[in-house]
């Protein structure tokens, strides 16, 4: 398949582009699907074993970290090696580890599978790749959309999954609930045939000369407004990872039936579908940092209304429709900012670096929740943290400027 240039895409990739956007589209489901009921996990696993939720939510924690920490080096082998071959080799790692945690009987192999093997898996497997593709394989007028549409595409599989994994649980089991899921993964190296293809080794502008991946990594992190763009995504990643495993064990703690936890975990995937798409729609008219202030200030709002009205059923069920359309809004501005400073030539790359911020936050988010539950008996304190921290997200994208880095020309 034929790579677009800078300006557009070749006739190939444009009558390609409905199959690139739905296989893209479906890795992207399968890939969030599975993490998305980690939280459902938690109940039946400790309470067979007798750990504490801290032991489980280490091993989650550590599952976040691992991908944080896999996603540039997964980044950098796309952007070598091609597309396919990473989401294939992630895929395996996905499958295995799902299907070893459902042999697991102890806190220390729990952080090994859970943690490690699902972590790598899910780095190599994972929606961001789809994203670069997109980036690279789709014309420069359908990118921003594209973006929308794989992001609402990780909502879909957590909207489907998350029924489907209580179904699975209640149904046969936490152990043959995992085997189903780590069965259904080994459909993406299948479907990652369609989105394959590398970047190809041309400068983004004319007269330039093509960078290598410590160049480009020595220019992002230089440039201020990256660095901002890489501290603002830690808070993503703290307010989402700790609601997605957290918030089903809150809701039963302040007398919710358990059974609206899945309830308000498939209804955050829902409308982060709407989310998504819209946030990807406004990133190609509006200013990329405008939008990123606005929804993490907006996230702070919901969380503190939640808060602060008498727990119901009905007061999930709307947070958990407003907290889903902030929910994974915030990639398609990210992305194409990304895209905006340095060009596509190592989005893979320096996106990797920016989630991999994301998902320092996300073991913050899921550890603390687990330790000052333990702690205090409450999810409160990481409650108003989260809130609070979203006020500062949004400040740190204001000053971010959307024009491409300037490179000079070799005399």
């Amino acid at each position: 398949m034929s790579s677009p240039s800078a300006s557009g895409a070749s006739p190939t990739v444009l009558r390609a582009v409905p199959v690139i956007l739905v296989a893209g589209c479906v890795i992207a489901a399968i890939n969030f699907g599975p993490r998305a009921t980690m939280g459902f996990f938690l109940t039946p696993m400790t309470s067979e074993y007798g750990w504490s939720r801290e032991a489980f939510a280490l091993a989650i924690a550590i599952q976040n970290l691992v991908w944080g920490i896999g996603q540039p080096f997964v980044g950098m082998l796309a952007d070598r090696f091609g597309t396919a071959r990473v989401l294939s080799s992630g895929a395996l790692f996905y499958a295995l580890g799902l299907a070893l945690m459902s042999q697991t009987s102890d806190a220390g192999t729990l952080q090994l599978t859970a943690g490690v093997l699902i972590g790598l898996g899910i780095a190599g497997s994972a929606f961001l790749l789809v994203l670069a593709a997109f980036a690279r394989l789709l014309p420069e007028h359908l990118r921003a959309v594209g973006y929308g549409f794989g992001t609402a595409a990780g909502s879909v599989g957590q909207f489907v999954f998350a029924p489907l994994g209580q179904g699975f649980i209640q149904a046969y089991g936490w152990q043959t609930a995992l085997l189903i899921m780590a069965a259904i993964v080994l459909a993406i190296p299948v479907l990652s045939f369609f989105i394959r293809g590398k970047p190809a080794a041309v400068p983004a502008r004319v007269g330039e000369k093509d960078q290598s991946i410590p160049e480009a990594l020595r220019e992002a992190f230089r440039h201020p407004s990256y660095r901002l763009l890489v501290t603002g995504f830690f808070v993503c990643g703290f307010q989402i990872a700790f609601i997605t495993v957290h918030l089903p064990p809150y809701l039963s703690d302040i007398g919710i039936p358990a059974l609206y936890g899945g309830y308000a975990i498939a209804l955050i995937g829902f409308f982060n579908i709407m989310g998504s798409i819209s946030s990807g729609v406004l990133t190609g008219r509006m200013r990329k940092r405008i939008l990123l202030a606005i929804i993490y200030l907006a996230r702070s709002v919901v969380i503190v209304i939640f808060l602060l009205v008498p727990p119901s059923i009905p007061s999930v069920l709307i947070f958990s429709a407003a907290m889903g359309f902030l929910w994974l809004s915030t990639v398609p501005p990210t992305q194409q900012l990304v895209v905006v400073m340095f060009g596509t030539r190592y989005v893979a790359t320096l996106f990797g670096f920016v989630f991999f911020s994301h998902q320092v936050g996300s073991f913050f988010g899921v550890w603390l929740g687990g330790v000052l539950y333990d702690a205090t008996g409450s999810y409160d304190i990481v409650w108003w943290l989260s809130a609070g921290l979203g006020v500062l997200a949004a400040l740190v994208h204001l000053p971010i400027v959307e024009r491409q880095v300037e490179r000079p020309l070799p005399a």
